[in-house]
């Protein structure tokens, strides 16, 4: 066999033109592509070119933008009017009695068939403009935390004032229908939905803030003390957002970073930093006395130097202690970095039951500008913790200032739990913050603003094949990427990832190693520039290898900048067709034809008489005028009547193709079908609907085979990138990876065609080519089918398509003959690509710190509180010391199960990419006793290859050529390199732009002989038991009520 093959290349040539000529002969006469390039051939005469302005295109689709979040900023500042009002106007009643609608305990009944207190009858009907759910669009209903008796005094009178909101929700969403969900998040601990859901209040609340938290370590934190701190912890750091700065240290004989890497510095408070710091938290150890000025020391000089190097928030500033007491006052530390001006607040909280350094440790917050409470269980820490957003609102509370807060983006639950959910909203919250003019924060009003509503003002169709439009913040963070991948498979779920909301831009547009893309951004600059680079395909198999235009501007009142891409070849042109409305409207009713759903060309979701149509529906009804209050897109309407017109013959063809296939007959396609860029799709069956073998193709469940909002299908984009008339094969699993199925398309100038074939029949085609021999070469005494030949068809990516062995189709070349893969490679027949995934998700090592945190769901705030409940009788019972041992076994499974959890990690992964130049190749591999030969030959008209081996000789000395991720600077293997590496990666500080406002102080809070007291003159440090109340954002569906201790300023 090997001399056989060492002399027989003319045979294999034969074989793989062969096989590539009946390839081309059957998928030309299934497809139609010679009749569609004919027909596009006769048009290109009426064919109008038009050069793409990308900077006019971006500067459009950034006004667009602006004006739609315009208006939700207006409906906002709508709520915020008329809530004021109608706080001025209400005058409190202690005795009021008022019936309201409670969300949960709507239409409920008691046993006797009544409708239950505050659950009177409430009509809910479901609405796809909020995700199906039940909804109200009349009136708004009210949520309450479980541990708020709902005929409060303060409740009834916030409720029943702010009931002047519900005319001014239905007057907002008339105005714009666009509208999703509005808020009213009152401080006295209810919240009002319209139509209903929860919402965030802390970022609203405050302005940015440096944080340096100082933790006591010492030996008398032991036990409940330091759980309790350390939950304490866990809260601040919850109560923070990617505007914040922040770090942590702890303390006792000696003060350290609780992350080494950090030493010196603050960090942003992004999700990535937030769980890191948390999982260090639960590592911290107590022993020794502990030295509280030193801690102190440490904390002032790092917001010293901060504010000194304009670097971190720029704006408020705090120390938060965290102490089961303070032996003296620390006076000569505030004297000398923090009085007489009080530049930088304190904060303490005082862990235990003991009140014997009580005294000490309310004079260092009142003394400066903080607030002192007390907490002595679990229960209290949320509650205690929060109070503290109450003292940094004053200013902006005494300013009667209107902040608009774009909150982080987050995952609607509803949106990736249903059967939809890939199809991803991630809602961003718009805030205001709204008071009374005494000084007191009345709460926070807000609205949602959907991200995919918003990329829909950017259209698809402008940008051509692999062109697209994103969004990121002024900290760099992606709001909207067609490679934002925000969730994970674990198992047979689809999870959020913990970062999913903090993906920085240059995380994603790898390729800009100097980062002047994202630099330019931050800034808000308008320009242009151009980038060579490398985009994934197929879940990173493939890869595509395009010069990109990038173009981008910022959008006006808004902290975010949009930006364009344009793909050479094929964004900077668009070709414009002239056809009649009439001869249009005629093909555009052929069955087989259908429209991108996910594109808008006509507005159907704001008239409630337009959401029941589809897209092709409305532009039907568009075009008769049937109805005139449509509003559609006329160039993208034009662009799908010529393409309906030119496409139009494809029916007939296909039809007549069918219906001469008699059953007898070999079935050889299931179906034909092509797209235009225009999102038109026609396709046809050869086989009975119930014989169809990939059923899922070309339908939504397959969101790769569509045209998405996103991105063009995978076949057409394969097509693009290939010679015009070549077919392009894809082998795709049907019901399972038993069943596979090629998909073949082929590109024309403004579309792609192909079909959908079995396998079965291209193995036939296949061997039936190798049993050919040509008269020069005599009888033919060799073919794929012998036993010392081993015949492979793989593609450009070297996936194999026929193998002897069934088991080895799909996989990859190098996992199943690493020694030939390995020689291609050393050849020049195929290329390694180094390719970079910074959002994978990878097993953690035992060092590697990371934390998922799932978004909240009804259920899982049930399960929440069932092990809160849990948690409260193991802590008493560790009050009491009792079964101590249990509790430690039981954290220890806790943390070992968390440790098995994937977690965000950083990859890099190869990609191999056959070199065309390279038509055919034969080598001899030396594999110790014996020799392998080969010999690789193009297959025409196609992306294929022909591989015959000599399986006679054992080549496992050569190990597997494989396609797996490996983590970039993993930890199992731990090195000073590595390790310094990762530190310089952690302490870097991407370049960011800052919130435009800051409220940091107000002269009404002015401070007296150094002493930071507020007010006229210093009182006494007087701490009264109040209840405010405020709302905690993380984790909880529901508003959950706040009391505790805080030191009163005299305003």
């Amino acid at each position: 066999a090997a001399v056989a093959l060492g002399t027989g290349g003319g045979t294999v040539k034969l074989w793989a033109d062969t096989f590539g000529g009946d390839l081309y002969s059957t998928l030309t006469k299934y497809s139609g592509s010679l009749l569609l390039q004919k027909k596009y051939k006769d048009v290109e005469s009426s064919l109008k070119i038009e050069e793409v302005d990308g900077l006019e295109l971006v500067r459009k689709f950034s006004e667009d933008m602006e004006n739609m979040l315009r208006r939700k900023v207006e409906a906002v500042q709508n709520l915020v009017e008329a809530a004021e009002e109608a706080d001025l106007n209400h005058e409190f009643n202690e005795s009021l009695v008022f019936d309201y609608y409670n969300s949960v305990l709507i239409n409920e009944r008691d046993e006797k068939g009544n409708f239950v207190e505050l659950g009177a009858e409430f009509l809910l009907e479901s609405n796809a403009h909020f995700s199906n759910l039940p909804v109200n669009t009349s009136i708004s209903s009210v949520q309450l935390p479980t541990n708020v008796y709902n005929k409060d005094p303060d409740i009834l009178n916030g409720v029943y004032m702010s009931e002047a909101l519900n005319a001014v929700f239905v007057e907002n969403f008339q105005r714009d229908p666009t509208l999703t969900w509005q808020y009213f998040g009152s401080a006295t601990g209810f919240f009002r939905i319209y139509p209903g859901k929860g919402m965030e209040y802390i970022q609203a609340a405050t302005s940015p803030k440096d944080i340096v938290i100082l933790v006591d370590v010492s030996g008398s934190m032991k036990g409940l003390r330091m759980t309790i701190a350390k939950h304490t912890i866990t809260t601040i750091l919850d109560t923070l957002g990617e505007n914040d700065f922040v770090n942590i240290i702890a303390y006792n004989d000696y003060v350290h970073y609780i992350e080494p890497c950090f030493k010196g510095i603050l960090v942003q408070a992004d999700r990535d930093n937030r769980e890191h710091f948390k999982l260090l938290v639960e590592e911290l150890m107590v022993k020794g006395v502990g030295v509280v000025d030193q801690a102190l020391r440490e904390a002032f000089q790092i917001l010293k130097q901060f504010q000194e190097a304009k670097q971190g928030s720029l704006c408020n500033q705090a120390v938060m202690l965290i102490s089961d007491g303070a032996v003296e006052d620390y006076e000569p530390v505030f004297e000398k970095y923090n009085w007489p001006d009080c530049k930088v607040r304190v904060f303490t909280y005082l862990i235990g039951r003991e009140v014997s350094f009580a005294d000490r440790m309310k004079w260092i917050a009142c003394n400066n500008k903080g607030y002192y409470t007390q907490i002595s269980t679990l229960a209290d820490t949320q509650e205690n913790v929060m109070e503290y957003l109450h003292v940094l609102s004053r200013p902006m509370v005494i300013n009667h200032d209107h902040d608009i807060i774009w909150t982080e983006a987050y995952m609607d639950s509803k949106l990736w739990t249903g059967p939809g959910s890939r199809k991803l909203g991630l809602p961003h919250s718009l805030c205001l913050s709204f008071q009374r003019s005494h000084g007191i924060l009345l709460g926070v009003v807000g609205s949602d603003v959907a991200l995919r509503e918003l990329m829909k003002l950017a259209p698809r169709y402008k940008l051509g094949v692999h062109g697209y439009a994103f969004l990121n913040t002024n900290n760099g963070y992606i709001l909207s990427h067609p490679d934002l991948r925000p969730l994970y498979r674990e198992g047979k779920k689809l999870k959020p990832k913990p970062n999913y909301n903090s993906v920085d831009l240059s995380e994603v547009e790898w390729e800009d190693q100097a980062e002047s893309l994202r630099t330019a951004m931050i800034n808000r600059e308008t320009g242009t520039l151009s980038m060579d680079v490398k985009v994934p395909m197929d879940k990173g198999k493939r890869v595509l290898f395009l010069t990109n235009d990038y173009f981008f501007t910022d959008i006006s009142d808004t902290p975010f900048s949009l930006g364009v891409v344009l793909s050479r070849g094929h964004g900077e042109y668009i070709l414009l067709g002239n056809t009649s409305v009439e001869e249009g409207l005629h093909d555009l009713l052929h069955p087989d034809l259908a429209l991108a759903s996910d594109w808008i060309y006509c507005i159907t979701d704001i008239d409630p008489d337009h959401r029941k149509l589809s897209q092709l529906e409305a532009v039907i009804r568009f075009l008769t005028r049937e109805d005139p209050d449509l509003e559609c897109d006329e160039e993208l309407v034009r662009e799908v009547l010529f393409d309906a017109v030119v496409t139009a013959p494809m029916e007939a063809y296909w039809t007549a193709l069918a219906l001469n296939i008699s059953e007898e007959s070999e079935q050889v396609v299931d179906m034909a079908f092509l797209g235009t860029r225009a999102g038109l799709l026609r396709s046809s069956l050869f086989v009975g609907s119930e014989k169809v073998s990939d059923r899922k193709f070309l339908t939504p469940e397959d969101e790769a085979s569509v045209f998405t909002l996103d991105s063009f299908p995978l076949w057409y984009r394969q097509a693009s990138e290939h010679p015009a008339g070549s077919f392009v094969f894809n082998l795709r699993w049907a019901e399972g990876p038993g069943n596979p199925r090629p998909c073949a398309p082929g590109a024309g100038p403004a579309s792609a065609v192909g079909v959908q074939m079995k396998l079965e029949f291209l193995q036939r085609k296949f061997w039936a080519a190798t049993r050919q021999c040509s008269t020069v070469d005599g009888p033919c005494t060799q073919s794929c089918e012998d036993s010392d030949l081993d015949c492979f068809v793989i593609d450009n990516n070297g996936f194999i398509l026929i193998s002897k062995r069934s088991h080895e189709t799909g996989r990859f070349l190098g996992e199943v003959d690493g020694a030939v893969m390995t020689q291609l490679l050393s050849m020049g027949v195929f290329s390694q690509v180094t390719m970079y995934d910074y959002q994978a998700m990878c097993k953690p090592s035992s060092h590697h710190h990371s934390a998922a945190q799932p978004l909240v769901s009804p259920i899982s705030a049930f399960l929440t509180a069932t092990r809160w409940l849990l948690q409260e009788l193991v802590l008493f019972l560790l009050e009491w010391s009792v079964w101590g041992s249990w509790y430690d076994r039981g954290a220890e499974a806790h943390k070992q199960k968390k440790q098995d959890q994937l977690q965000p990690c950083d990859t890099e992964y190869p990609v191999f990419v056959y070199q065309p130049a390279i038509r055919e190749a034969n080598g001899i591999i030396e594999c110790g006793p014996c020799q392998k030969v080969f010999v690789v030959q193009q297959i025409p008209n196609s992306n294929l290859l022909l591989l015959v081996t000599d399986p006679t000789c054992d080549c496992s000395i050569f190990p597997p050529v494989l396609q797996e991720a490996t983590e970039i600077l993993t930890l199992t293997v731990i090195s000073a390199h590595n390790a310094s590496v990762k530190c310089d990666r952690m302490r870097s500080q991407k370049p960011r732009r800052r919130p435009d406002s800051c409220h940091a102080f107000h002269p009404e809070v002015r401070v007296e002989a150094g002493r930071g007291w507020a007010g006229s003159s210093p009182p006494n440090p007087l701490c009264l038991g109040l209840c405010p109340h405020t709302w905690m954002p993380v984790n909880t569906p529901v508003p959950v009520l706040f009391r505790g201790n805080i030191c009163v300023y005299a305003l």
